[in-house]
């Protein structure tokens, strides 16, 4: 199945849905410390291996982080391809001062911000799609 493409039915069919949890992201040295399992998803990088996964895992192994996520899915099927849907969303969400970290999946893409404002990012993201 082919992922959309058009900016405008992207934006106003992203439907945001925010997931359960908080979310943390981490680096590790290695795999020994966690089972890649409990991981949401990685990323290797000359420093370390980003990891993010929920936050009681990281407490109960005594993974240091900084920042609480909430995790927002929109549930577009976005093509890989699709240009402006990132820039669209990431300027709304700047327009009322609110950081977003994204992951773009094979389907979906997925935002992360801090968990105090979920509430806040995701009217802003109804918004932007009903305006659209």
């Amino acid at each position: 199945m082919t992922g959309e493409t058009n900016l405008s039915k992207l934006i106003k069919g992203m439907t945001p849905i925010l997931n359960d949890g908080q979310y943390v992201f981490c680096t590790i040295k290695s795999w020994k410390s966690i089972d890649i399992s409990s991981v949401l998803f990685h990323f290797n990088e000359a420093e370390g291996i980003t990891i993010v996964l929920k936050k009681e895992i990281a407490d109960q192994h005594e993974i240091p982080y900084e920042y609480i996520a909430s995790w927002i899915t929109l549930q577009v099927h976005s093509s890989l391809e699709a240009v402006g849907l990132t820039a669209a969303f990431a300027n709304a969400l700047a327009d009322v001062n609110l950081s977003c970290n994204v992951v773009a999946g094979y389907y979906h893409d997925h935002i992360f911000v801090d968990h105090k404002v979920a509430d806040l990012t995701i009217e802003t993201l109804k918004d932007l799609a009903r305006n659209a």
